[in-house]
């Protein structure tokens, strides 16, 4: 909260993963996802998201090291729950793990991680980021026994997937919007810092950014198109614009 009381807006966090999917495109150097989350910093992003997938087909190891020796914020490390990405993740120490569900054939990750059928394989994965000091968030349909299974797994937050919400129109998104507001609410209420993401746009971020009890935005689609357009830093300050907006 700031000085009058109002609580603060929430903090945006850029995933720079489409700048390498750029790069991948032709197999070569350019452009650099370690160069667009300095820009994305300089420009007010107060975190960097990336996700190395178990295929590699945007983010590499190589730009995780150098992520990790860059980012001045905090660097968020998307991964699947396997004893592979763990290793990485012990080894490199982000500032921040999410767990998220990952399937080869997607373009994207399509949907919240179950919780609730894998309490076992999760509450030891969490374990063993949480004993090597890395804290853990969960991404999740926004519905309350997946928040219930997250706290119960040992995550400290939960990020509330946003498609829904994102892809919506009419009664559809208002219907997505509450429900968010609600696992919000409840997440929060539970313990949990709660962040949100997932098909977040220019047009459709400031009424998830009102949401009272959501902390980060984390956005990277969006972001990376319109600095197709108009540069990295203006992408970003735009954004964060948005986003500040939400809240008065």
């Amino acid at each position: 909260m700031d000085r009058s009381g109002a609580r603060r807006a929430p903090r945006l966090a850029v995933n720079v993963d489409h700048i390498a999917t750029i790069r991948q495109a032709r197999g070569g150097r350019e452009p650099d996802p370690v160069a667009a989350a300095v820009l994305a910093e300089l420009a007010g992003a107060e975190g960097i998201i990336v996700h190395l997938r178990e295929d590699r087909r945007h983010i590499q190891d190589r730009d995780l090291r150098l992520l990790r020796e860059t980012v001045r914020t905090r660097l968020n490390l998307e991964m699947a729950a396997t004893d592979e990405m763990v290793g990485i993740a012990v080894a490199s120490r982000p500032d921040l793990v999410t767990l998220v569900p990952e399937r080869r054939q997607e373009l994207t990750t399509e949907g919240g991680l179950e919780v609730v059928g894998q309490r076992a394989r999760l509450t030891a994965v969490v374990g063993r980021l949480d004993g090597g000091g890395i804290p853990v968030s969960l991404f999740i349909a926004p519905e309350e026994a997946q928040v219930e299974a997250a706290k119960a797994v040992g995550a400290s937050l939960v990020e509330l997937h946003t498609g829904r919400y994102a892809e919506g129109r009419g009664e559809a998104a208002r219907e997505a919007l509450a429900a968010l507001i609600r696992a919000a609410r409840f997440a929060a209420g539970a313990g949990l810092s709660v962040s949100a993401g997932h098909g977040l746009t220019y047009e459709n971020v400031e009424p998830v950014a009102a949401i009272p009890e959501v902390e980060e935005l984390n956005i990277g689609h969006s972001i990376v198109a319109r600095a197709t357009l108009v540069g990295m830093e203006r992408a970003v300050r735009e954004m964060v614009e948005r986003i500040r907006g939400a809240r008065g």
